[in-house]
């Protein structure tokens, strides 16, 4: 299928800005950059309206983080979401993923808790996971309180899926074992893996492959080909045991390919596993339905069979 010609407009407008490549410039210019694209584009009747938004702290590794609880309209009880945001590892907070915390809110009529966990490369790996790990386990010990049932999911999207891919490997078999995973095109192998679609969407797709190693520098530093399941899940020893999962991966993202390998790769284990491939669709469009219709459909059917699943559907 071509391009989304919304979303091919979308790269239009970046390339006639004249926006440097990411990996052309310092983190703090990338975070910037990020923020001005999200919600510094943002129009008032662009906000997706849910219930109410508190800003809080829970749990993080070393201390207090900070993270934003989302409401759905009504008095439930409501099923909760612990949510990752993507920037790979280095990008990205709780405003820039405000819209789809929304978005997912609204859709999964679930309380979502965003969480603001430590970026590198000021705190490079394992910082960030650890934080994604203490901080959902803080979501799970308290989901009747933040939503009213037992039921607990995780959701994130890029590097944020693959913080979800990886909670969840990690809280398998505790109390605190989650519900579902809603891996939004995922981050789920090292560089070094051969995937092809790496090649195939290296540049002009708004993730690019050389943005990609830069932010794998920063996070990992070197260690670009380990199989180390905490930064590649896909290379797991097991995946059994695992949460059913909804994967969305987009036709023109150079992490297509890896996500639709780990979907398969849960099957191959026992888990119940669907991929939603998104036809026409670039790395990012989850935040672009308010300039691509397509997309926006894409996020609304994907979150309402993330719904479905996490409620046991």
């Amino acid at each position: 299928m071509p391009l989304d010609p919304h979303l091919a407009g979308v790269l239009k407008m970046l390339a006639d800005a004249g926006r440097k490549p990411t990996y052309l410039g310092t983190p703090e210019e990338g975070r910037a950059g990020y923020l001005a694209l999200t919600i510094g584009t943002r129009k008032p009747e662009e906000i997706v309206p849910v219930g109410s938004i508190e800003d809080t702290t829970v749990d993080g590794a070393t201390g207090p983080m900070k993270a934003r609880i989302y409401r759905p309209e009504g008095a439930g009880p409501f099923p909760t979401v612990s949510y990752l945001h993507g920037g790979g590892y280095v990008i990205g907070n709780l405003d820039t993923h405000d819209n789809m915390c929304r978005d997912l809110c609204r859709g999964a009529q679930a309380v979502v808790v965003s969480l603001d966990y430590r970026l590198a490369p000021e705190h490079p790996f394992p910082a960030g996971i650890e934080d994604a790990v203490t901080g959902t386990r803080w979501v799970a010990s308290r989901a009747r309180e933040l939503g009213g049932t037992d039921t607990v999911g995780v959701a994130g999207d890029s590097a944020g899926g693959n913080f979800s891919a990886v909670v969840s490997q990690q809280l398998r078999g505790t109390p605190h074992a989650l519900a579902a995973q809603f891996l939004i095109y995922p981050a789920v192998d090292h560089l070094g893996a051969g995937h092809a679609s790496l090649e195939e969407n290296a540049k002009g797709y708004f993730l690019e492959l050389e943005t990609m190693k830069w932010f794998y520098a920063h996070y990992a530093g070197d260690r670009q080909d380990v199989t180390d399941p905490r930064i590649a899940p896909l290379q797991a020893a097991s995946l059994a045991g695992l949460p059913p999962a909804v994967i969305v991966t987009a036709e023109f993202d150079p992490l297509r390919d890896e996500g639709e390998a780990y979907g398969r790769a849960l099957q191959a284990a026992g888990v119940k596993a669907e991929v939603i491939r998104c036809d026409g669709m670039i790395h990012g469009f989850f935040d672009m339905g308010r300039w691509s219709p397509a997309a926006q459909a894409h996020v609304q059917g994907s979150i309402r069979r993330f719904a479905e699943v996490l409620r046991g559907g």
